[in-house]
């Protein structure tokens, strides 16, 4: 069955809304959201996030069947600058989605990144560039065997976590965190006032407070 692409698909949240999220620790959301869409952590940055760029963009799904990356050839085409490319492999092992040659066509669009529920390959390339973040959970040689099944845009499990089209992606060293594309604009100006509140925090820890004092701690009992 040849590869599908879902046309109907709700439009990218506003560009602004987006980088707001930029300033935001993925903990944040993890935490505000009480781990309902925390990716699980197996699946884990190529390259350290940290002094870069955090992993954020609007989702552009390949739903992969098995030992097939045609969902990925078309999501690449589908994708626009700024978004991530979410490659839905069912956590196979055995070959590789995606290498260095599909990541640099990707790049060149303007693709910020990619994260991958099964396998990825060339990790030598793709973990260097700092414009481009990759988080997979598994690395393989094998490549792919076929490049004619899949669906592009359809609902994707990544890591126990549902992603829909355009939901915004947020990766760090501590993982990714999907943030539904519905819940995006109610969460962020909490997410900023939790951010602003840590910083806070780390001044009052680095003055000298005890952790006690800072997070208000109830007094321990003898026993």
């Amino acid at each position: 069955m040849p590869t599908r692409i879902i046309a109907k698909t709700p439009p990218r949240l506003d560009a602004d809304l987006i980088a707001r999220f930029a300033s935001v620790p993925v903990a944040v959301v993890v935490d505000l959201l009480e781990g309902r869409t925390q990716v699980d952590p197996a699946i884990r940055p190529l390259r350290r996030i940290a002094g870069g760029p955090t992993l954020l963009g609007s989702a552009v799904t390949a739903v992969c069947d098995p030992k097939d990356y045609g969902a990925v050839h078309h999501a690449i085409a589908v994708a626009q600058a700024g978004d991530v490319v979410v490659i839905d492999a069912g956590g196979r092992s055995d070959v590789a989605m995606i290498g260095d040659l599909l990541s640099t066509a990707a790049r060149r669009k303007g693709i910020v990144g990619l994260v991958v529920d099964g396998a990825v390959r060339d990790t030598g390339i793709l973990g260097g560039w700092g414009d481009f973040a990759v988080f997979t959970r598994h690395v393989t040689a094998r490549g792919p065997a076929s490049k004619d099944g899949g669906t592009v845009d359809a609902p994707a499990t990544i890591g126990g976590a549902t992603i829909h089209p355009r939901d915004l992606i947020l990766g760090d060293d501590d993982g990714v965190v999907v943030i539904p594309r519905d819940a995006a604009e109610g969460l962020i100006a909490k997410a900023e006032e939790r951010a602003q509140a840590e910083i806070g925090w780390e001044k009052r820890l680095s003055a000298g407070e005890t952790t006690l004092a800072v997070f208000g701690v109830p007094d321990a009992v003898g026993g």
